[in-house]
């Protein structure tokens, strides 16, 4: 069971740093300064993001995201700039959850851990992209949190029922590759009017 847990926190510390990576280490930032979570020997290397400075940072990037992520479009270009920001994180939270590994497996779990935070982010950037593609405004502000909630309530779980978490996370993980699959060409349609929006608005500049 410890190794379904610590499987849990990987799985979802990857999965939810696709869907809000600074919210999430903000988030757990403070639960580990403030002692809101007890951390096990395994996870000692997650005590890191209790530095102030780390807490510091991600809050503010949090809150920028936080506007930005409510307006039209700019969701989606910020989207696009957290493709690989997204994923990087996930991987070191994953990692840093699992704790010391063969360097064989550390391997293997980060590409499982970016490959969960790659299918959340996609999810995420192409129903934003749908959204942006549809004529309702008010959507994004709805979508951003909801994202949020999502976010909030998979570290609730992660703390609680890690075990639990685990499958909840796989099963998110499955869903959002079989979503993200089936809308890839409105998500391409999405990415040229992207481009032709902030293209032509650099071209005015």
């Amino acid at each position: 069971m410890d190794i379904l847990q610590q499987l849990g926190l990987a799985l979802g510390f990857a999965t939810l740093s696709g869907l809000n990576l600074y919210l999430t280490v903000f988030v757990t930032g403070l639960a580990v300064r403030f002692n809101w979570v007890d951390l096990a020997a395994t996870h000692e290397s997650l005590a890191v993001l209790g530095d102030p400075a780390i807490i510091g940072v991600a809050g503010f990037l949090f809150f920028i995201e936080f506007f930005a992520d409510k307006i039209p479009w700019v969701d989606s270009a910020w989207d696009v700039l957290h493709t690989i920001v997204r994923p990087v994180g996930g991987i070191f939270l994953a990692l840093n959850a699992l704790g010391d590994l063969d360097p064989a497996m550390s391997v293997v779990a980060g590409l499982m851990a970016g490959g969960a935070s790659l299918a959340s982010h996609s999810l995420k950037a192409g129903g934003r992209l749908l959204i942006n593609l549809s004529p309702e405004p008010i959507s994004n502000a709805v979508a951003s949190v909801s994202e949020d909630g999502l976010v909030l309530g998979g570290l609730g779980l992660m703390s609680f029922a890690p075990a639990v978490g685990f499958f909840v996370f796989l099963i998110f993980g499955i869903v959002a590759v079989i979503i993200t699959t089936k809308i890839w060409g409105t998500i391409g349609r999405g990415i040229s009017a992207l481009r032709a929006r902030f293209g032509r608005k650099t071209s005015e500049i």
